[in-house]
């Protein structure tokens, strides 16, 4: 009993290996087809956060687990970039409110179209109708490690 639970873990272990590397894979092609220049994955990190809504500087460096100091390069430097646009909060002045401004959301809507659209002719052109629907199959479990233990 004790040997299959130790083949089962050294299974696992190459399954986790093997999968890291092909999600990392299929990440970085995906990337690539993305158009939101040349800006660095803390950039990309809070802008991704700034898609769901406005952001204090504060409210995003508590999210990044970063301090107010490093979130205020990261902001002013997507600002100089005219990807975030900082304006004051209305129900107290003394915060700003940060967004996307209207190139990043084309920039994110475009980009996420032509990965979308990357992504499509990939599993069209490479994958049969069964392969298709095995990796739909797969999906809820992926959702799972996705979310986390």
């Amino acid at each position: 009993m004790n040997e299959s639970l130790t083949d089962r873990d050294a299974s696992t272990h190459t399954l986790a290996a093997e999968l890291r590397t092909v999600l990392g894979r299929l990440a970085r092609r995906l990337r690539e087809t993305s158009d939101l220049g040349d800006i660095t994955s803390s950039q990309k990190s809070v802008l991704s956060r700034l898609e769901n809504g406005p952001a204090t500087k504060s409210d995003l460096a508590r999210a990044e687990s970063i301090s107010p100091q490093s979130m205020g390069v990261i902001i002013t430097s997507l600002e100089a970039a005219g990807l975030v646009i900082g304006s004051p909060d209305e129900t107290d002045g003394r915060k700003t409110l940060y967004l996307l401004s209207g190139t990043a959301m084309e920039r994110y809507s475009s980009g996420r179209l032509a990965k979308d659209d990357w992504l499509f002719r990939a599993i069209a052109e490479q994958l049969s109708a069964n392969e298709e629907r095995l990796l739909e199959e797969c999906l809820p479990l992926l959702r799972r490690l996705a979310q986390g233990l």
